[in-house]
């Protein structure tokens, strides 16, 4: 046997390595990274337009935060709106216009059931199939393939779990495309939604941060206005 075919056995031998071992142990941690196993057991609005997907995670993150302060977020996200969080030069490669912004955007706050936006000038139509303010958002692509809901579960009264499922199927899809998406694309969405989900974690924290010094500060002020009112009285 040659050098050649040598390195070639080889390379096959670690290639079915890592996929064996990706499918063996690394799969459910990448597609519930964050996830608590109530949050992968539960049933989420959303859930039964795509019964039975060829695709499924559930990843969710804790934040130290009410949900009126993590949904202003969730309500602004897209395409020329603001952005996904996550790493906006890979989006934009795929040419789907996307700009996180650190700022809650009023002009964008008014999403309602029915409102289609698209990513990008050529990637799939999302359609507002379920809202519920403060609670749930689900869209569902126009081609009944991919539904994306994230839901807010309150902990405490300042902290939620924010949990984000994808359900996709693929009709037609052959082994190699099917292969495909378990061994890259699945990655490569922990890669992105990681991000998005501590971008989220990131700007609903420090909202908060912000109300709780805004209403000290007020109610500071209002107390000292009464306690100058009192020894006015005196």
């Amino acid at each position: 046997m040659n050098r050649w075919a040598v390195r070639l056995l080889a390379l096959g031998a670690i290639a079915g390595a890592a996929v064996g071992t990706y499918l063996g142990v690394g799969r459910k941690p990448c597609v519930t990274w964050g996830a608590t196993p109530e949050d992968v057991d539960r049933t989420m609005p959303g859930d039964d337009l795509v019964s039975s997907p060829d695709f499924l995670s559930t990843r969710a993150i804790s934040i130290d935060a009410p949900p009126s302060c993590i949904w202003p977020w969730l309500m602004q996200m897209g395409s020329g709106k603001g952005g996904v969080y996550t790493y906006d030069w890979i989006e934009n490669l795929f040419g789907l216009h996307m700009h996180s912004v650190e700022e809650v955007l009023p002009q964008f706050q008014d999403r309602k059931v029915g409102d289609v936006e698209q990513l990008g000038q050529q990637g799939p139509r999302l359609r507002v199939e379920i809202l519920n303010v403060e609670r749930a958002i689900v869209l569902y692509s126009e081609d009944g393939n991919w539904v994306w809901a994230f839901c807010l579960y309150p902990v405490t009264p300042g902290r939620t779990q924010l949990v984000s499922r994808n359900r996709i199927v693929t009709p037609g899809a052959g082994r190699f495309q099917r292969a495909f998406g378990v061994l890259v694309m699945e990655p490569g969405s922990l890669i992105m939604e990681r991000k998005m989900l501590l971008g989220i974690k990131r700007r609903a924290e420090r909202l908060a941060t912000e109300q709780a010094a805004s209403s000290s500060s007020d109610n500071g002020h209002g107390d000292m206005e009464a306690t100058k009112g009192t020894r006015t009285a005196k």
